[in-house]
């Protein structure tokens, strides 16, 4: 087992937003949550808009709601919309679910935290929290 360390979470943070640069994408916030949902650490990139801090959280936050990635939250929001919305309503409204939001496994399965990224679309997102999460030694689930 390994545990989500705050230079592990710095690396899934640096490269998260690395990779956000070499695809060209607009600014990005990269969140890191451990697994009681606590946050790790969180930077944003110049030009981010004001909400996107709260918005990587609470797509962190939603993958571990539901123990999986934000796009399971995406897909049930589509076919449960009513579900999503009272799961949301029971976290203070602090789910976004959209892609995004990644949990951590370490090597057993076991989850460990999860990340939350915004600022370009919800795949691109997605992808740069699977390079921070791949890169800090973790598996990422997408869900």
């Amino acid at each position: 087992m390994t545990d989500l360390t705050l230079e592990k979470a710095r690396v899934i943070i640096s490269t998260a937003l690395s990779r956000g640069r070499e695809m060209e994408l607009n600014p990005l916030t990269v969140a890191v949550l451990d697994a009681g949902g606590q946050l790790k650490a969180l930077e944003r990139e110049d030009g981010t808009s004001t909400l996107r801090t709260k918005i990587a959280q609470g797509k962190a936050n939603g993958a571990l709601a539901v123990g999986a990635g934000t796009r399971t939250l995406f897909k049930r929001a589509q076919e449960q919309p009513y579900f999503v919305d009272a799961l949301n309503g029971l976290a203070d409204g602090n789910i976004v679910p959209v892609p995004g939001g990644v949990l951590i496994r370490d090597g057993d399965g076991k989850p460990v935290g999860a990340v939350g990224v915004t600022g370009d679309s919800s795949d691109n997102d997605e992808i740069c929290a699977v390079a921070g999460i791949e890169a800090a030694g973790f598996k990422a689930d997408v869900g």
